[in-house]
């Protein structure tokens, strides 16, 4: 780890960062969320205090998820059945977190939990079936605050005791694609097609979304990477 001046940490420099420092600052979950959303652990990478910041707002993210101002559970939090693409949205956080963590990606699995935090955020009701499996997730990289998540839902024993969730791989793939279209290679527009939509269906949907580039006239070839990318040639 180097110093914030992008150099070698070191007393010499006096770049030095003091992890206990950190940790009455920020918190030991935050620095520990921090040092692993650092990037890759065999890459080398500069402190950033900034970073910490940042982290620390995620944690917070997570937080009022489920938890009051006063610190009770909060009313969004219950028992609605969710929707099919919460449960898409569960399903494919486990199974990235899982699978990023057997091979010590411990950054985009971070980033992962990001983006359900995101998206949970925007939900009027939360449903205990997302949140819970979700705390789990959290658990490793956030213990102390993953086991007052726990507490606060009414659950015991420990969060460490817990199995880890399970993902169902048919719940893993959206059937919905967002797909980029270009023309001459340039980004024009992204259509949003089922999963199993046929060619001359993306093509046409395509050809709509850029249809003041095309001008009327037919492409001299068109481009297609399936369920990633149309290209119209003029």
């Amino acid at each position: 780890m180097l110093g914030e001046d992008n150099q070698k940490m070191s007393k010499s420099r006096g770049n030095v960062v003091n992890p206990d420092d950190m940790m009455d600052q920020f918190g030991a979950d935050a620095v520990r969320l921090y040092e692993m959303f650092m990037g890759p652990l065999e890459a080398m990478k500069p402190w950033s205090s900034r970073g910490v910041e940042g982290v620390t707002r995620f944690l917070e993210r997570v937080w009022r998820l489920m938890v009051t101002e006063e610190g009770g559970l909060s009313p969004s939090v219950g028992s609605a059945a969710p929707s099919l693409e919460q449960q898409r949205l569960l399903h494919q956080t486990i199974k990235k977190v899982s699978e990023d963590i057997d091979e010590l990606r411990f950054n985009t699995a971070i980033a992962q939990m990001m983006v359900f935090t995101n998206e949970m955020t925007k939900a009027e009701q939360r449903p205990r079936a997302l949140l819970e499996p979700f705390v789990l997730l959290l658990s490793p990289f956030a213990p102390h605050v993953a086991e007052e998540l726990w507490a606060i839902l009414g659950h015991v024993p420990s969060v460490s005791q817990q199995p880890w969730p399970q993902f169902d791989p048919a719940l893993t793939v959206s059937d919905r694609l967002t797909i980029p279209v270009q023309v001459n290679g340039k980004l024009r527009g992204k259509i949003e097609v089922a999963a199993d939509a046929a060619r001359d269906m993306v093509e046409r949907a395509a050809r709509e979304i850029v249809a003041e580039w095309l001008q009327g006239s037919e492409p001299k070839k068109v481009i297609y990477v399936e369920k990633k990318l149309v290209n119209f040639v003029v």
